[in-house]
C-alpha cells in the first residue's frame, strides 16, 4: 500500500483493480461471444455493462479494456443482425 492508499501486487507493479478489471473484460469477451450464439439482448448487453466497469476500474493504458468495450459493441451489432436475418429470439 502506498501513500494514496492504492494497493500494489507484489513484485508485478500493477494495481490490484488493474488485475480485477482485466479479469472482468476477459468474462465480458467470452458472454458477449457466447451471446452471439444464444439470445443476444440476455447477455450481450450485461457483458458490455462489465466492460465498461471494467474500463473505468482499470487504468488509462488498459488495453484489454479497451478491446473489451469494442468486442461488445461490435458483438451486439452482429448479434442482433444475427437474429433478425435468421429470426431467433432477442431475449
Amino acid at each position: 500500500m502506498n501513500a494514496e492508499g492504492e494497493i500494489y501486487q507484489e513484485g508485478t507493479g500493477r494495481k490490484t483493480s488493474e488485475t480485477v478489471a482485466g479479469y472482468l473484460s476477459a468474462l465480458a469477451i467470452f458472454m458477449s461471444l457466447v451471446g452471439l450464439a444464444w439470445h443476444p439482448l440476455r447477455l450481450i448487453l450485461p457483458s458490455l455493462v462489465i466492460a465498461l466497469i471494467a474500463s473505468g476500474m482499470g487504468s488509462g493504458k488498459g488495453r484489454l479494456q479497451y478491446a473489451a468495450v469494442l468486442i461488445c459493441g461490435a458483438c451486439l451489432f452482429f448479434g442482433l443482425t444475427i437474429a433478425v436475418v435468421f429470426t431467433k429470439p432477442l431475449w
